[in-house]
């Protein structure tokens, strides 16, 4: 038995019935839904981080071939395992494994397989290079890939660079989806906490234009004062 069919035998064995309907329903899998025809098998998230680091050797065929399954924890440990590897690798390896990674941003189609991969794989890999990468990102018709690129400046965040997500964040003021607005809310609030004049400017420039979900997550940290000046406006 090889490594890709030892995993998948392991996690049948962890699945749970309940928790996959209750992860059906929570990941909007319906018709017209954002997740629509995703399927889960019920494993929770830090049993699948456990999993991961047993097969975090796990050669990228095989790695591929989970994150092209329809079942979702097998696409949710691929990209923890990827995670594994680009943290452990050398400079060559970084740079094949988020080679990789943006070959395969179809495969990262849910909130959750974003969040868990893009900060910690694409944005730590951008931190020293070219970032022209999330201005294509960020205006792709394919929303995970919006996602992904707003997301991904989370590592910038939290070394002090701004400027990244704010540009990212003014080419999706207009974005229709709401788990964008979401998003981006996500990531300004981040930076607020880090440098709260930058998310003022930002928001003293552009809450009149933001979409409401967006403000209502960026000012969370505020003072009830604060966000209700904001929300009035």
């Amino acid at each position: 038995m090889n490594q890709l069919q030892k995993l998948k035998q392991e996690l049948l064995k962890l699945a749970d019935t309940k928790r996959a309907e209750s992860s059906t329903r929570f990941f909007k899998t319906g018709k017209g839904e954002y997740s629509e025809g995703d399927v889960f098998i019920g494993i929770r998230v830090p049993v699948l981080r456990e999993v991961a680091k047993e097969f975090k050797d796990m050669n990228r065929k095989s790695v591929e071939k989970l994150l092209k399954n329809e079942i979702h924890e097998y696409r949710f440990i691929a990209l923890i395992i990827l995670t594994i590897q680009f943290n452990e690798g050398n400079k060559e390896e970084k740079k094949e494994i988020t080679k990789f990674y943006l070959e395969h941003t179809r495969q990262i189609n849910n909130w959750d397989l974003v969040d868990i991969s893009a900060p910690q794989i694409l944005g730590t890999y951008l931190l020293t290079k070219n970032k022209a990468i999330l201005q294509k990102l960020v205006v792709s018709k394919l929303l995970w890939e919006r996602r992904i690129a707003i997301v991904s400046s989370h590592a910038f965040i939290k070394k002090g660079i701004f400027d990244v997500t704010i540009t990212l964040a003014e080419k999706l003021l207009n974005d229709k989806e709401d788990l964008m607005h979401k998003a981006t809310g996500w990531m300004l609030r981040e930076m607020g906490k880090r440098n709260k004049k930058t998310l003022v400017q930002f928001l003293d420039k552009y809450s009149k234009v933001m979409p409401r979900t967006m403000l209502r997550y960026s000012i969370e940290h505020f003072s009830q004062e604060e966000r209700k000046h904001y929300m009035k406006k």
